[in-house]
């Protein structure tokens, strides 16, 4: 006989928001875990192997916990849970979903979603240095983006510079009309959609307008001192050696840099040292710089994201070279 559980969520309106419109969310639960619920008024039965009637019954509890803090639960939080607790069944999910790093214009709450993503706003808030280094859509630049902008508006500091090397364009630019910041513009678009789904249009066009907040090839960074700065470099695997140095020696009194990127989407020319792998190798384990790595396991777009990256990387192990691909933004 399978091993069951009880779960009684005890309240009939936690119930209907935890059961979800014709018990969609239980449905989730049990293709994501592999066993069997049932309902009966607020009781949940669980039933199928012991260890996952375990997670989902923790599941469960931390689920109704976070309602009774008024967070809603959407399909992905409960997906995003299970792949926690998967991990480790003891988390505490309030400690990581109920940690806002920032509410945007839209009153949309921005917070960790993984054990990686809530290590990595820990690390920036308490050193002056961080990377993050992992595969696309796991929310590295995102995260970044909204410590900035929280930091700024906490006048911690006093602008936000945001940066990316344009590699990709290379010497092909010359044939683009206008000058160099019109031409790598494309290669930036990126980081200013964060920045307006975080802020009100005309605030963020303010903040721009007056230099606040900065957004720039890194090949602009040379002979700058950034001091009370936000930074973030954005797909850092794409800088050479050099420009890393260069890059991590801009930083000024009050400032703190934010370092992102994916080591297995360099678009440099092949026997080129990436500056972020070159970095990790040299400053891991240096005062007041700290890394997170981050996993298929942190990805938080759409499933599918979270497959592709596990393909890549059994190809990787394999030895099967995979086609070098322009790296997919963060969100």
């Amino acid at each position: 006989m399978s091993p069951s559980k009880y779960f009684d969520v005890a309240d009939a309106a936690l119930a209907a928001q935890l059961f979800g419109q014709q018990n969609k969310h239980l449905k989730l639960i049990e293709k994501k875990l592999g066993i069997r619920l049932g309902s009966q008024g607020t009781v949940i039965h669980l039933s199928g192997e012991s260890a996952q009637v375990h997670i989902g019954y923790r599941l469960l509890e931390e689920l109704s916990l976070l309602m009774q803090e008024n967070m809603p639960i959407y399909p992905t939080d409960i997906d995003y849970a299970i792949r926690i607790l998967s991990a480790n069944s003891a988390i505490d999910l309030k400690d990581i979903f109920c940690d806002t790093v920032f509410i945007s214009a839209r009153n949309k709450l921005i917070a960790p979603k993984s054990l990686a993503q809530k290590n990595y706003i820990d690390n920036i808030r308490t050193n002056h240095v961080v990377f993050g280094v992992g595969p696309a859509g796991t929310g590295k630049t995102y995260l970044a983006m909204a410590m900035g902008v929280a930091a700024l508006m906490r006048k911690e500091v006093s602008r936000i510079m945001l940066v990316r090397p344009a590699v990709e364009a290379g010497e092909k630019l010359g044939f683009l009309p206008g000058d160099l910041a019109e031409k790598v513009n494309p290669y930036l678009r990126p980081l200013y959609d964060a920045l307006y789904d975080m802020l009100d249009l005309n605030k963020a066009q303010e903040l721009l307008e007056n230099g606040v907040v900065e957004v720039a090839p890194l090949a602009f960074m040379r002979g700058r001192t950034l001091n009370d700065a936000f930074v973030i470099l954005d797909e850092a695997q794409n800088t050479t050696a050099e420009q890393m140095k260069m890059f991590l020696t801009r930083l000024g009194f009050g400032s703190k840099a934010v370092v992102t990127g994916d080591v297995t989407q360099i678009d440099l020319p092949r026997g080129q040292q990436s500056g972020l792998s070159q970095a990790v190798e040299i400053l891991t384990g240096v005062a007041d710089i700290a890394f997170t790595h981050f996993s298929d396991v942190d990805v938080v777009r759409h499933p599918i994201v979270q497959a592709i990256v596990r393909a890549y990387q059994k190809a990787d192990q394999l030895h099967i070279e995979a086609p070098r691909s322009t790296a997919i933004e963060d969100l």
